[in-house]
């Protein structure tokens, strides 16, 4: 990447910083996000506020787990290890959010209770067994709760989301909240019904054509929306 691009991917990170924020899935020094970048990545430091924080103090690491300029947060173990063995990934978004962090207090993996579960790339939203902050223990129970997924929750802790670009991740990380109370109000009225894997591998499916710029009708289907023709 080039110099122009870095500075750019800093300043976008800082403002992902702060929509973490404002959107209400993050709070203090809570939380922490990091980007790759050719042979290392990008990680937020620790301990220093989001509105306090500049391009500048984002922390180049190495995937040895040497870095240059200041401390790197201390969750960059997790962040190191799910971008070196996810080459389909590039961000790691780390939050708090409050309905995601109370099911993972109770270590509740999120089930499909609602299609939209989908979205983080499984029938299921698992919960990774808790391990102290920081360990290399946590490391690899988040590895463990997110293979085949693009989110998790982390027990007692909080929420992991991953994405190919900041947006997608940010946008992840929200989406997992709002099932999370989602999930926590359907609760209150009993253990409700949850989809069925065939059907939630024919919704991923559906997910995964939309991604591509195509329509949900599955293929061969005469009855599709489709642009008009000019006359």
């Amino acid at each position: 990447m080039s110099e122009t691009d870095i500075h750019d991917l800093r300043r976008n990170m800082v403002g992902i910083c702060r929509r973490m924020n404002s959107s209400g899935i993050n709070q203090g020094t809570a939380g922490n996000l990091s980007v790759r970048t050719g042979g290392g990545f990008l990680i937020t430091p620790s301990s220093l506020p989001y509105d306090l924080m500049t391009p500048d103090d984002l922390v180049e690491m190495d995937f040895d787990g040497t870095y240059a300029g200041r401390r790197p947060s201390s969750e960059w173990r997790f962040h190191r290890d799910i971008l070196k063995n996810r080459p389909d990934i590039n961000v790691v978004l780390h939050c708090h959010s409050m309905y995601a962090t109370t099911l993972a207090c109770h270590h509740k993996t999120i089930p499909a209770f609602h299609y939209m579960v989908g979205v983080a790339g499984g029938t299921t939203i698992r919960c990774a067994e808790y391990a102290t902050f920081g360990t290399q223990e946590l490391s690899d129970h988040a590895l463990k709760a997110l293979d085949g997924r693009l989110a998790c929750l982390l027990g007692q802790h909080g929420q992991i989301s991953l994405g190919q670009d900041l947006e997608q991740a940010l946008w992840l990380a929200i989406e997992v909240e709002t099932l999370s109370r989602m999930y926590v109000q359907v609760l209150t009225l009993g253990t409700p019904p949850v989809l069925s894997d065939d059907e939630m591998e024919r919704v991923i499916g559906q997910m995964k054509r939309m991604s591509y710029g195509l329509g949900p009708e599955a293929e061969g289907s005469n009855d599709v929306a489709r642009p008009r023709t000019q006359s």
